[in-house]
């Protein structure tokens, strides 16, 4: 299954029915403006996912900002909405996928669960296309049972990101945009900069000015320019919080580039360590 679905396709699928949709728009500036824009219109059927409390568990200490939940506690997210393995899901957000219709999509990959995709450009490009939305909370799913683990070859840990750096075994790539990066300006976090030896990748490069995804073969050339000699398994992702680096990954599955994984904490689970090194400016590999 492809791991993107345009407007048109997706409206065919949902006619067929058996569709798991679900709405994922956040605002980190606002916490409550994704349900809010949910409640105001949004796909017919979907349900609404907030980051903070279903992808995410703002209680752990020391792993950003935000923590990946327990399995047990994405299970029970999961059986809430009626999930099945078979059942085929569909995110969707209004930031191209980042914020936060990727982070759903890897964490269902995380399980294990392979009939998921993002809609490509979002509600967005559902409205563009003239498709309708509807202000009705969706009917409330028969809640089913659900038991996953997290496959944690897909995930890095900050001493497998260090060593790996070190080492030159792994290839890290930061999602955030470049000023951020180099430490420029930190507007969300304690400490501005990089995990040294990180090359920048900004998500915002993945996207087409109308928000869609950049042809398969353009993200091919532009992600191998960046991780050069180091296969797509070597890649590791990070960001800010775990949350657009997402994106990339997504971006790279898109692109034919299978196999990269996520250090889940970043930059803000990062710095949580004060002895842990800050790096300023750009690196080699990355563009100035």
């Amino acid at each position: 299954m492809t791991v993107l679905v345009d407007a048109a396709a997706l409206a065919a699928r949902l006619a067929q029915g058996g569709v798991l949709l679900v709405d994922c728009r956040k605002d980190l500036a606002d916490p409550l403006a994704g349900r809010a824009a949910y409640e105001a219109g949004h796909l017919s059927g979907a349900l609404h996912a907030e980051l903070d409390t279903d992808l995410s568990d703002l209680g752990k200490q020391g792993l950003g900002r935000h923590p990946l939940p327990d399995a047990e506690a994405f299970a029970a997210v999961l059986a809430r909405w009626g999930w099945t393995p078979d059942v085929e899901v569909v995110a969707y957000d209004a930031a191209g996928g980042a914020m936060a219709a990727a982070r759903l999509w890897w964490m269902l990959r995380l399980v294990g669960a392979r009939h998921v995709r993002v809609l490509d450009g979002g509600i967005a490009a559902w409205q563009r296309a003239g498709l309708p939305l509807e202000t009705a909370p969706a009917a409330t799913p028969s809640p089913s049972r659900v038991d996953v683990a997290w496959d944690t070859h897909q995930l890095v840990d900050a001493s497998q990101l260090r060593e790996g750096l070190a080492d030159g075994s792994l290839c890290v790539l930061d999602a955030r945009a470049a000023p951020r990066y180099r430490g420029e300006v930190e507007p969300l976090d304690t400490k501005a900069g990089h995990v040294p030896g990180a090359r920048n990748r900004p998500f915002q490069d993945n996207l087409r000015e109308d928000g869609t995804f950049r042809p398969s073969d353009s993200l091919r050339e532009a992600f191998l320019s960046v991780i050069g000699t180091h296969a797509p398994g070597a890649v590791v992702h990070m960001c800010g919080s775990g949350v657009t680096a997402c994106h990339n990954l997504l971006a790279m599955e898109h692109a034919g580039l299978h196999g990269s994984r996520l250090y889940a904490p970043s930059w803000s689970g990062w710095i949580a360590d004060p002895s842990r090194p800050v790096a300023l400016g750009s690196e080699r590999g990355t563009p100035a």
